[in-house]
């Protein structure tokens, strides 16, 4: 029997991708927006392709916001950049 792979749509550039091909942002009950590179922190979860690019999109059309139903602040797209470029580096 072949598995299912599990498919997810980045909030970016709207494509369908393998989940573990993406990266989860993560909102908790409590607590700061963040991304989780592990995949499985609690909280309400959105996805992003592992690309700049991506997230500035998902920025400016306000993607996160919608998914979370919050405002963003631009500080966490910026740390999440940040950690964006890091784990690009370890890839």
């Amino acid at each position: 029997m072949v598995k299912k792979i599990p498919m997810r749509q980045c909030i970016g550039c709207g494509e369908m991708k393998p989940k573990r091909d993406l990266i989860r942002v993560v909102k908790p009950k409590e607590g700061e927006i963040a991304l989780d590179l592990t995949g499985k922190a609690a909280g309400r979860g959105a996805y992003l392709c592992r690309s700049a690019e991506c997230l500035r999109m998902a920025q400016k059309s306000h993607r996160l916001e919608r998914s979370f139903s919050c405002k963003v602040p631009a500080e966490v797209y910026e740390v999440m950049l940040h950690e964006l470029s890091e784990a690009d580096g370890d890839s």
